[in-house]
């Protein structure tokens, strides 16, 4: 009996997917729960199982198909019924000898969060030396495979990069046959690019800006990360003083944790911060809920896992839906200065930038010191410049200052 392969239920927030890749032709054969397709929402990347095994017969829902929830992708046949002559195994008896194929010859085993990157990044999956069971590739050998030869590749505008692996097809071709490439932007990034239109129509935005000196941060965790890191089993960062900092500045000034509906303001009781992270698939904010319960080694923990995930794209619709308030680090980049764009329908967003030493007054002497600039974008419709102010001023007093977290002070 033939088995359908439908579209999985979708959260209320996504209304459709679009098929981003099928793991199977016709014709082959597929084991249960055995990822056949890649299906692409304005989030996240889900991979659809095949419920039974057998023999892939016709797909309905080729590359590139909007589907909705329930939407039927292509039928799974009996292997005995549903295989064409080139599938089903030849009787014993008659079977020619076949020669043994080298591993040069075999297509590559790839792991789901390798198969991915290297669609994503258009490589040669036969180029990658896999190291798991049996030359398995993992998400890991593919980042190391583009580390290597992004250090093999002579500098270029970073602006303008194509890969090597990409040639200029006939018709995309430039002045003086100078190459260009035509590539659909993704869901992920179309939705971004939505989100952040909206934002500027949607809100009055303002930006308010101050430094920060890093220097009894920096010397606590110098002090600490070794005993933090054995104790806690992660290591300890920056982030989860900045997001204790920004917890406890959201809770002497609630408005900067609140969102706008229509006429009303809602006040938010709890404080679940977005963290913006990179992904092979571009910008997501997952988020880390009820933070002002959460000791520095959750925060840190939280944040590496988000990590570990936003690379392998197996992050949930659960971890990237809400948030009250977000943090971006562009520090991490080398941005020393930036006016981060709100992330609705919040209406606050705090942006970290790169520590960096400069000279500073201090008690009447030049000295120098670890600064780092904040920026805090927020809505002017609700929150008034002197909120924006005083938040990030009650940032800086924490930071440079950290007993002050601890004596809530």
């Amino acid at each position: 009996m033939s088995s359908e392969v439908r579209v999985p239920a979708l959260p209320e927030s996504v209304a459709d997917a679009t098929v981003l890749a099928w793991h199977k032709q016709p014709g082959q054969a597929v084991q249960k729960h055995e990822t056949l397709v890649d299906l692409e929402t304005d989030k996240v990347v889900l991979e659809v199982p095949a419920p039974a095994d057998g023999i892939l017969g016709e797909i309905l829902a080729p590359v590139g198909t909007l589907v909705t929830a329930a939407t039927v992708l292509a039928v799974i046949e009996p292997a005995s019924i549903g295989a064409p002559p080139s599938a089903r195994p030849e009787p014993a008896a008659t079977a020619a000898p076949v020669a043994p194929t080298t591993p040069a010859a075999a297509d590559p085993v790839l792991a789901p969060a390798a198969r991915r990157l290297v669609k994503e990044m258009n490589l040669d999956a036969a180029q990658i030396a896999g190291s798991g069971r049996d030359g398995r590739v993992q998400k890991a050998d593919v980042l190391a495979f583009l580390e290597e030869r992004e250090k093999a590749v002579p500098e270029q505008d970073p602006d303008f990069i194509i890969p090597a692996s990409v040639t200029a097809p006939p018709g995309l071709t430039g002045e003086a046959g100078r190459p260009e490439q035509r590539v659909p932007m993704t869901r992920l990034r179309t939705r971004v690019a939505e989100r952040l239109v909206q934002a500027q129509q949607n809100a009055a935005m303002l930006t308010t800006f101050n430094e920060v000196n890093l220097k009894s941060v920096i010397e606590l965790r110098n002090r600490y990360k070794d005993q933090f890191e054995k104790t806690h089993g992660v290591r300890l960062g920056f982030m989860s003083f900045f997001v204790k900092a920004a917890v406890e500045a959201l809770q002497r000034f609630p408005v900067i944790n609140a969102s706008v509906d229509g006429t009303d303001i809602i006040y938010h009781g709890y404080y679940d911060i977005g963290i913006a992270v990179s992904s092979p698939r571009g910008l997501v904010v997952p988020i880390l809920r009820n933070c002002d319960q959460l000791s520095m080694a959750d925060v840190e923990q939280g944040i590496t896992e988000f990590g570990q995930k936003s690379k392998a794209g197996t992050l949930s619709f659960e971890e990237l839906t809400g948030g009250t308030f977000t943090i971006t680090n562009g520090g991490t980049f080398g941005s020393l200065l930036s006016t981060p764009i709100l992330n609705p329908p919040q209406s606050a967003i705090l942006g970290m930038h790169k520590t960096q030493d400069r000279p500073i007054a201090e008690h009447g002497q030049v000295v120098i010191a670890p600064m780092m600039y904040l920026a805090l974008t927020y809505d002017h419709r609700i929150i008034d410049g002197r909120d924006a102010v005083q938040f990030l001023v009650t940032m800086k007093e924490a930071l440079e200052d950290p007993a002050r977290l601890l004596l809530r002070i």
